[in-house]
């Protein structure tokens, strides 16, 4: 397990990435991924119905994690629920410039919370007030019958205390019992209040008076914590300003909410974004703790700022939080709601403590985030990247057009929904128009097809000469090439793939893209020719459907009927295998030979290697599903590759089981005998489990598939993700639907018809 909170790159991750990289630190349990993963983790409409009153549907709020962050020598990652953006990436940017210094330095009182017993028409005076002192244990035996289990655990009410407020001109005296309370890991408000019902009639007694309220104090300033951190000069210069600079602006901004109540209740909004962020995941009273924050702030007569920021002796920035923080850990709250269990694991199940001095050192980091962005380029330029990303959010934009919608906001500085949806329409007026130009490309543009494929069998075992059955599917991928606008070189836009950039003559290949583009083009001694390549995919990426080998058929057969270079198939077939090998390395030849010929071919690697056309015997309809992750093709192959090495004899039996399996189901598939194919293909997936590239969501989606009718199932293409296969010959809506209603990506195909979506 990995137990840094750092991890460079994260937010550039989807979501179903970030789950993985946490999966496989250890940070989440398989239960919890899955649950985070398809949306388990949140309470159901009838769950959420024996929680409130008049429920009538449930309120999302995004979760995210705060990161790098170091408390007491200690690595948290912290996760957070707020819907504000900016927040989680300033309060994570904080904690690591923190780190610098050592992180934060946190401690806490032993926490208590106080029941306030509010006693009026007793006669008050000296001897009131020692008349219930005097019999302080009794009280407290009183109060702590009622919880016998929250003594043997340590806690329980504690002490007595009595306050007294004198009669004014408008209220008469009251006199007010504190029954001071530890309430141990538990938030403990009712805890509290049933503590003060119980003893309540043994107040009036000993005072003579009445019992009007009884009830727990928000105002926790029995439970203080504190935060600290020093920080570095060199860590705060930034963007031209010297680290003195930056320390003396943040010092400065600070004296500022110190003098003026006005500036002092956006300060200290500031630093209760971070802990009610943290509050709200990990199932705590977010009001209670605000309420108890902001009394804090005015008990001095004058409300303040709660934090402190100062030139420290090595001239050094410092910086402390103080203010009341009572949580719990505990309780039947924290059961309520599957998600406040897994923030807890995540931040390595703390107890009440632990978590309080957590928070505090969350709500230093975002004051010191705030501070430093007012104190230099202002908080604006940082904030506007992540407010146009909730305006492209709710203009309803697509995941295609989503960061161009973004980067033009913040460009233009207007980041408003309707200028978001006006841009979004622009960008697709701009694509239309290139569909435009697609279909009255010039005379001489050049236009070629790919096909996408399935692997029925023999995935691994093909590329250690065993065969492999393939066909293709009803998807593909569609080029044209013609002569570029832009003269530097290459143009290429495929808008599925989110892709539109442009590739200089002669530079460094940023990407696998255009490492296996610039090949194509070497070859074919087209390096130094600017054109533009249009392309048009039905593929998925990285799905182990053959999307980079449906690319590189389709340009290369673009390109050989613009520029007249009177390629023959197996002269397309033989190129696209070059391109499959520098993008995957050990590349069987499937995926090309199938985007090159377009049918069902059982194939077997070799000098030339053996290709025969599969004629498929009746009509057979697959759905493809897709799980939540991409199919990383050259490692999986790389690790099969280091695991034979170690156990050859027993991998090369495995690659013989697979062949025998694939030579049978190729005879089934001409027959038309589906259902014995189907069990051909579901030994062939026990066998690929075996060699461990299988994952626990295709197994998820192969199980969903057999439940729900296929007559066969296994995962296609490398594994390690990407997507399986299902033979559904009699009704393969059901499947598809049940894959999607498990919050997976699913489509129904038919072997041996490509080209068809694209």
């Amino acid at each position: 397990m990995s137990t840094s909170s750092r991890i460079p790159g994260f937010y550039k991750h989807s979501v179903e990435d970030r789950l993985r990289m946490l999966l496989d630190r250890g940070v989440l349990t398989r239960e919890d991924y899955d649950a985070l993963a398809t949306g388990r983790n949140v309470v159901e409409p009838d769950e959420a119905d024996r929680l409130i009153e008049n429920v009538i549907g449930i309120q999302g709020m995004p979760v995210g994690l705060g990161l790098n962050f170091l408390v007491n020598d200690r690595e948290y990652m912290v996760p957070m629920a707020v819907e504000e953006p900016s927040i989680i990436a300033a309060v994570s940017s904080a904690a690591k410039t923190a780190r610098a210094g050592g992180g934060f330095r946190c401690r806490s009182m032993e926490p208590m919370l106080i029941g306030q017993i509010q006693v009026v028409g007793a006669e008050s005076g000296p001897g009131l007030e020692a008349q219930v002192l005097e019999h302080k244990e009794r009280i407290l035996d009183l109060a702590n019958s009622l919880h016998p289990n929250m003594v043997a655990r340590g806690g329980g009410a504690r002490d007595l205390e009595i306050v007294v407020h004198p009669r004014t001109s408008t209220r008469p005296e009251m006199f007010v019992v504190h029954l001071v309370v530890d309430s141990r890991d538990a938030m403990g408000a009712n805890l509290v209040n049933s503590m003060c019902e119980e003893v309540a009639p043994l107040i009036e007694q000993l005072t003579g008076g009445q019992v009007f309220l009884r009830i727990l104090s928000n105002l926790t300033d029995r439970a203080m914590v504190i935060a600290e951190a020093t920080i570095p000069l060199a860590e705060l210069a930034k963007n031209g300003y010297s680290g003195a600079e930056v320390r003396d602006g943040i010092i400065l901004a600070n004296q500022f909410a110190e003098a003026d109540p006005h500036r002092a209740a956006t300060h200290n909004k500031g630093i209760m974004n971070g802990i009610d962020a943290v509050a709200l995941a990990t199932g705590n009273d977010w009001r209670a703790i605000e309420a108890g924050a902001h009394a804090y702030a005015s008990m001095q007569g004058r409300y303040r700022a709660l934090t402190r920021w100062w030139k420290a002796e090595d001239g050094s920035l410092a910086g402390a939080l103080e203010l009341p923080l009572k949580v719990g850990t505990v309780g039947g709250q924290m059961a309520s709601n599957p998600s406040y269990g897994i923030a807890h694991r995540i931040l390595g199940t703390p107890g009440a403590r632990e978590l309080a001095e957590v928070m505090a050192a969350v709500g230093l980091a975002q004051n010191f985030g705030a501070l430093r962005a007012l104190s230099t380029d202002g908080i604006q330029r940082g904030h506007m990247a992540l407010h146009a990303r909730s305006v492209a959010v709710a203009a309803g934009t697509p995941v295609a057009w989503f960061e161009r919608v973004v980067d033009r906001l913040v460009q233009e500085g207007d980041i408003k929904v309707w200028r978001a949806q006006e841009i979004l329409s622009e960008l697709k007026a701009g694509s239309a128009a290139a569909d435009e130009l697609a279909s009255t490309a010039s005379a001489t543009a050049g236009r070629g097809t790919g096909f996408g494929k399935i692997i029925l069998l023999g995935e691994h075992a093909a590329v250690y000469g065993r065969h492999a059955l393939a066909a293709p599917v009803d998807i593909a991928m569609q080029a044209i090439v013609d002569d570029a606008k832009d003269a530097r070189g290459t143009e290429i836009l495929i808008p599925q793939w989110n892709v539109s950039e442009t590739m200089e003559l002669g530079a460094t290949p940023r990407n696998s893209l255009e490492e296996s583009l610039q090949l194509i083009q070497r070859e074919l001694g087209l390096e130094d020719r600017p054109m533009a390549i249009h392309l048009r995919s039905g593929v998925p990426r990285a799905m182990g459907l053959g999307g980079s080998a449906a690319l590189a058929v389709a340009v290369i057969r673009a390109m050989n009927a613009r520029y007249t270079l009177n390629l023959t198939d197996e002269q397309v077939n033989a190129l696209a295998y070059r391109a499959e090998q520098h993008a995957h390395g050990q590349a069987s030849g499937i995926d090309n030979s199938v985007a090159t010929y377009g049918r069902p071919i059982l194939f077997k690697r070799g000098e030339p290697p053996m290709i025969r056309e599969v004629t498929v015997g009746c009509p057979t309809p697959v759905v493809v599903g897709l799980s939540r992750h991409e199919g990383l093709t050259a490692a999986m192959v790389s690790r099969v590759a280091k695991a034979r090495q170690s156990t050859p004899k027993a991998y090369e039996r495995l690659f013989d089981e697979i062949d025998v399996l694939t030579l049978q189901g190729a005879e089934e598939l001409e027959a038309g005998h589906l259902a014995n194919l189907g069990r051909c293909m579901n030994l062939c997936h026990g066998l690929l489990n075996a060699l461990q590239v299988s994952t626990h969501e295709l197994e998820e989606l192969v199980e969903i598939a057999r439940n729900n009718g296929a007559l066969g199932a296994k995962l296609t293409g490398a594994g390690g993700g990407g997507a399986i296969i299902a033979l559904a010959p009699e009704d393969p809506e059901r499947i598809a639907a049940a894959m999607r209603a498990a919050r997976y990506r699913a489509f129904i195909a038919h072997l041996g018809e490509p080209g068809a979506k694209a």
